[in-house]
């Protein structure tokens, strides 16, 4: 673990361990945390200059290890509450990040060897290319992208409507890229003197952002309204028997009930993610559990009495058929629209979470599968259509709780047609504000990125409303019984964003791959004429 420069030997070795260990406190401390729920947004501005730091100073096999040691701590910092969820939970997903920090330390570090002067400018790329990549597929998880911390900073955020959060991003990690480098150089000020130009275009390209942030929030003033009542019923509707479901749907009929006696009369109604157990199509068709039937039918009878739309998150139970030609039952987790007693359209949820609700390599990994099984692990199917409901005159669309994390889901919802997103969350399981805080920063991204109201009804929090600007206008107490009253404004303009979705995250992906290539290349050129 010697380094070439600076101390050496372990006192090198534990120097470089504490500012790792500090690195890894900056990121959790940027994000919502368990000592302030909101996070500290400054921090995400200078989280990664222990990161950059020690990789300029240690070996490239050695930053195989800070990169492993930091991406597990990080993780197992910011996600600490996913071992509620279960144990291995946590142990997974900081795995996982060992796994990718292992990997992407290296790619720093040769970023620094590669151009000993302008390696910072590859860095600062190479960690814009990691955050989007690592949002893709079926490991796809975009918690604790840079951009995400600054999530209440309203003037920064703006710019997602045309950049997405990776335009936010690359503002923030730019200035940890930079200090590091200088950092490393002595004196700083023949840095500063040989780089000032690269600082002075961050200094403008923030300018210019913030300048864009303060001039381009809507004015909704004058813009048409919809009323929606968000029932918030603070339990964890998959724990527990039919006692349970039927005393949750209680909860949610006497909340629902209380927001509809509210003045003004809200336009819409809106349970949580799969608030309403039962599978209500399928034993409304079968009926093959009298126990499930029952309560199914006091509700149907219960939503003919209501002269408003009720959105409700239930499992979409359908008889399909499989592979081998046999019938079988296939479920979704879904939004349900129902209007006077009956389901007028459905959306069945397309981004299923990892491990939990889908895994796809049953005959590749089939112990991993059978061991998710034996866990009780609720499989459902993916969903394929961008469902854009309408009622009362409103075209709304439901991406279903993780899914209000991914930038390109909401874009495919207001491309078809949604003026208003009106997530369904369950959160309820990580017993943790932060948790739900975390969750809820992303989400606000997607208001700004597509110019559009956002409502959410959660189990347990964070139910609320987010205006077209990103800013949350309206908040239930979390981990409380509550209905929520809001007006948000219906506004139908098109951003960027929504045109181009993640372009930008491209063009940052192809310009460092040119860079790596073009460094790899004269590196090969120089060691050959030095032959």
């Amino acid at each position: 673990m010697n380094t070439p420069k600076g101390p050496g030997g372990w006192r090198g070795f534990l120097i470089h361990l504490a500012v790792i260990l500090l690195g890894a406190l900056l990121f959790a401390a940027s994000f919502p945390n368990l000592l302030t729920v909101n996070g500290i947004s400054f921090l995400g501005w200078i989280a990664f200059v222990p990161v950059f730091w020690v990789i300029h100073r240690v070996s490239l096999p050695a930053s195989v290890f800070f990169g492993a040691l930091y991406g597990y701590t990080a993780y197992g910092l910011f996600n600490y509450w996913l071992s509620v969820f279960h144990p291995l939970a946590g142990l997974i997903v900081g795995s996982i990040y060992l796994f990718y920090f292992a990997v992407l330390f290296p790619l720093l570090k040769l970023a620094s060897i590669l151009f000993p002067r302008k390696g910072y400018i590859l860095q600062w790329l190479l960690w814009i290319v990691y955050e989007y990549l690592r949002t893709q597929g079926f490991l796809g998880y975009p918690y604790g992208i840079a951009g995400y911390s600054q999530w209440q900073v309203l003037p920064v955020i703006q710019i997602a409507g045309i950049f997405g959060v990776w335009g936010v991003s690359a503002l923030v990690v730019f200035p940890s890229a930079y200090l590091a480098a200088a950092l490393k150089d002595r004196p700083v000020r023949a840095f500063l003197n040989r780089e000032w130009a690269a600082g002075l275009v961050w200094v403008i390209a923030l300018t210019a952002a913030l300048i864009y942030g303060f001039v381009s929030p809507v004015d909704y003033s004058d813009a048409p309204k919809a009323r929606f009542a968000l029932i918030q019923h603070n339990t964890d509707p998959w724990r527990g028997d039919m006692k349970d479901y039927r005393e949750n749907y209680e909860i949610l009929k006497r909340l629902s009930l209380e927001a509809l006696a509210s003045d003004p009369k809200p336009d819409l109604v809106v349970w949580s993610e799969t608030a309403f157990v039962p599978r209500i199509y399928w034993h409304t068709v079968y009926r093959d559990d009298r126990q499930s039937w029952d309560l199914v039918k006091e509700l149907i009878t219960f939503l003919e009495t209501q002269d408003v739309p009720y959105v409700i998150g239930n499992d979409d139970g359908r008889l399909e058929m499989m592979p081998n030609g046999s019938w079988d039952r296939v479920d979704y987790n879904a939004v349900m629209l129902f209007e006077e007693g009956r389901i007028a359209q459905v959306y069945r949820k397309q981004h299923l979470v990892p491990f939990t609700e889908y895994f796809p390599y049953e005959k590749q990994l089939p112990l991993v599968y059978k061991a998710l099984k034996e866990a009780d692990t609720h499989f459902w199917k993916e969903g394929e259509e961008a469902t854009v409901f309408e009622a009362r005159g409103v075209k709304f669309s439901s991406p279903i709780c993780f899914e209000d994390i991914f930038g390109y889901l909401s874009r495919d919802f207001v491309r078809n047609g949604a003026e208003i997103i009106v997530n369904l969350s369950n959160d309820a399981w990580s017993k943790s504000v932060p948790a739900q805080m975390q969750h809820l920063s992303m989400a606000v991204f997607r208001a700004v990125e597509n110019r559009r109201s956002m409502v959410r009804s959660t189990a347990s929090g964070q139910t609320c409303a987010v205006d077209p600007n990103g800013r949350v206008i309206a908040m239930a107490e979390p981990f409380t019984q509550a209905w929520l009253n809001v007006e948000v404004p219906v506004i139908k303009t098109e951003t960027p964003y929504t045109r181009w979705g993640d372009l930008w995250a491209k063009l940052f992906t192809a310009a460092a791959l040119i860079m790596l290539i073009l460094g790899i290349g004269r590196g090969i050129m120089k060691r050959g004429r030095n032959r």
